[in-house]
């Protein structure tokens, strides 16, 4: 059987078990066994436990229960409330009105938190029950969350830029830079869905409040004073070099904590709530990972990433063709893949294509990771879909169709840096100078 064959015959058992109702993380590991058990010759139980051990020991992931756990402390302290109430006024004549915050909120937060599952947990858990509570599409807040949530690896800093820069031997300043353009393109085309979508539906979208004067909105929006302050002290504590972006979820927690408790909202009960809350999705996030490390693994030693970027290769394609059938090839690899290990299984064949092709390496960067961003919201692995099935109850079938606009809303973003790449590369050239 080809490796081609393999990898097919691999995916179908995972949609059969998923469709089954198997535990996501258990289909995860279970089809990872079966992969190296049958068409390896290396020893699933010991990768097994490597793969879970290296996943849940990893420095990185530290931010991911403490950014969760942040998201519960301003839910359970009604913090969030407050947020909301603060911004009411001013989004009530911009069609959407609220919705927006799904994706303001992930913009701003994926700029701190450097992980799309951290910003998807941590946004759904502050913003879902307000716009329920409020009366918006549940199917549209869904969607834009899902989607948004992947603007924690495009908005630096980011983990999986790090990981390409190494990969290809890139400037990791020049890629965080690259990154910002097209993370504001994806709000804005995410945020114009929304637009659209309330104009065509007006009678989903609760009804404007009464106007207000302007000094009324002032005095409202003392409310975003708390959560302002928290976000611009976790920036600050970044960009002064003070914390890693692993460690500004610590400081955080310690802000959102100090903010609740001068404001008399934080209790006993609630820290208790919000600390075993952010045990459990953490642990649900934790798992997932681990069992697609494990999976990851199983391609790695079967080589599917690899032949796939080999046929690539082999039909000596012309650059936009090539760009076209990488587009293939990775929305395949997302289906089973993270990104990180998207990038290192694929960087040793598909990066020297893409160089000779004339394309810059930053550009690549940019583009890689906007399809992985897709990934997050694709079946049958898409972890963003995940994440909000076991936050919400619903199936990640149904998340996912939801996602199809901000799907295609990415798709566009992808084909608009693709015509017009100074989208990506005016910031790096603009501070840095032009690459020779």
């Amino acid at each position: 059987m080809g490796l081609l064959e393999i990898g097919a015959l691999l995916l179908f058992i995972l949609l059969l078990m998923l469709s089954g109702g198997v535990w996501i993380a258990m289909t995860l590991a279970i089809v990872g066994w079966v992969g190296q058990a049958f068409f390896t010759t290396t020893l699933p139980g010991k990768n097994l436990f490597t793969a879970f051990w290296e996943t849940t020991a990893s420095w990185e992931l530290a931010a991911l229960p403490l950014f969760i756990w942040m998201g519960e402390i301003l839910y359970r302290t009604r913090l969030s409330e407050q947020m909301f109430d603060g911004l009411s006024p001013w989004l009530s004549r911009v069609p959407g009105r609220l919705m927006h915050t799904t994706v303001l909120g992930c913009g701003i937060f994926g700029s701190v938190s450097g992980s799309s599952a951290a910003t998807c947990a941590t946004i759904a858990k502050v913003a879902l029950p307000e716009l329920d509570k409020r009366g918006y599409d549940r199917n549209l807040a869904l969607g834009s969350l899902a989607a948004a949530g992947g603007l924690g690896i495009l908005i630096p800093p980011s983990i999986t830029m790090v990981v390409y820069a190494v990969a290809a031997d890139a400037s990791v300043i020049r890629l965080f830079l690259a990154g910002f353009l097209p993370g504001f393109l994806l709000m804005g085309l995410f945020s114009g869905y929304i637009i659209w979508w309330s104009l065509r539906n007006p009678d989903k979208v609760p009804p404007a409040e009464a106007p207000t004067t302007f000094a009324e909105k002032l005095r409202r929006s003392g409310s975003l004073i708390p959560c302002g302050l928290l976000i611009v002290f976790i920036v600050w504590v970044l960009v002064s070099g003070i914390a890693t972006a692993t460690e500004c979820a610590a400081y955080g927690v310690v802000g959102s904590l100090a903010i609740a408790a001068a404001s008399r909202a934080l209790t006993w009960r609630n820290f208790w709530q919000g600390l075993t809350g952010a045990t459990r999705v953490s642990c649900m996030i934790m798992f997932i990972l681990a069992g697609a490390a494990f999976l990851t693994k199983t391609m790695a030693f079967t080589g599917i990433p690899r032949e796939l970027a080999e046929l690539v290769e082999r039909l000596d394609l012309s650059p936009y063709g090539l760009i076209f059938v990488l587009v293939i090839v990775y929305l395949v690899l997302g289906a089973a893949l993270d990104g990180i290990s998207m990038i290192v299984l694929t960087a040793a064949v598909v990066l020297p294509m893409v160089q000779q092709a004339g394309f810059d390496l930053v550009w690549f960067g940019i583009f890689i990771i906007m399809l992985i961003e897709i990934a997050e919201i694709t079946p049958p692995v898409g972890f963003n879909l995940f994440v909000l099935q076991n936050m919400t109850g619903i199936d990640s079938n149904r998340i996912a169709r939801v996602t199809l606009p901000f799907f295609a809303c990415m798709i566009l973003a992808i084909a608009l840096i693709t015509v017009f790449p100074s989208i990506v590369t005016v910031l790096p050239d603009l501070f840095m100078g032009k690459e020779l």
